[in-house]
């Protein structure tokens, strides 16, 4: 496991594009026998495009955002109010879908994707995106490892998040102040309560160079210090919403 988390690691602090971003997952993925991933990072609006990233059939994944199926998903509906990994297809007698949903998944089952394991992916202002493992039949070694390894698998979702939101986007503005996409990334992490340390650990980056970034961010924000630059981070976001 530890060979394979550190080429994991690796990798993501290589990736630039979004080929690489699945290379790596691909590679991961495998390594762990599991076979199918997607990763869906979700709109701030209503108004906005997710961010697909996975090896589903490409049949399926154009469908599904063609089709806007975030909106009526049955696995990110439970991703947006469960902060906890979870496991999903494996009874669904006990599930109640819309028949909408019901088609839904009718149709992703014919691509194979009928059963997974999901990483909700949630900062301060909420849920934000999910990595999901899927597998189209039941295996005593795909439910044995994503239940004794949910942890691990949580941290790979944390990492590949973290990576791909700071390398695939541009800077963003706050109170008419332009941040760098790493000076937002540690003050949004910093909005969830993450130490310095703590985000470092999951950036890849030391605990000084986190303080750098913050340092940076309060001082375009002209204010002296991180809880007030979250309060200025969460009025730009709520705004964004509304």
């Amino acid at each position: 496991m530890h060979r394979v988390f550190q080429t994991f690691i690796d990798m993501l602090a290589a990736a630039k594009e979004p080929a690489d971003f699945s290379r790596t997952m691909v590679i991961t993925a495998e390594s762990l026998d599991l076979s199918c991933f997607a990763y869906l990072a979700l709109p701030r609006t209503n108004y906005g495009k997710p961010r697909l990233i996975s090896n589903y059939p490409n049949a399926w994944t154009s469908h599904y955002l063609k089709s806007r199926y975030q909106r009526i998903d049955p696995v990110i509906q439970e991703a947006l109010g469960n902060t906890e990994p979870f496991r999903w297809g494996l009874a669904p007698a006990e599930k109640t879908y819309s028949s909408l949903q019901q088609q839904m998944l009718d149709e992703a089952s014919n691509f194979g994707i009928r059963l997974g394991f999901t990483v909700p992916i949630h900062d301060g202002h909420g849920p934000i995106a999910a990595l999901t493992f899927a597998a189209s039949k039941r295996s005593d070694a795909f439910e044995t490892f994503t239940s004794s390894q949910a942890r691990v698998l949580q941290l790979i979702a944390m990492y590949f998040h973290a990576h791909v939101r700071r390398k695939l986007r541009t800077g963003h503005r706050i109170a008419e102040v332009f941040l760098s996409p790493r000076e937002l990334e540690c003050l949004e992490w910093a909005s969830q309560g993450k130490s310095a340390w703590e985000i470092g650990c999951i950036l890849g980056i030391s605990r000084n160079t986190v303080a750098y970034y913050l340092e940076n961010a309060k001082e375009k924000l002209g204010v002296r210090t991180v809880v007030q630059a979250v309060t200025l981070l969460a009025a730009a976001n709520k705004g964004k919403q509304n």
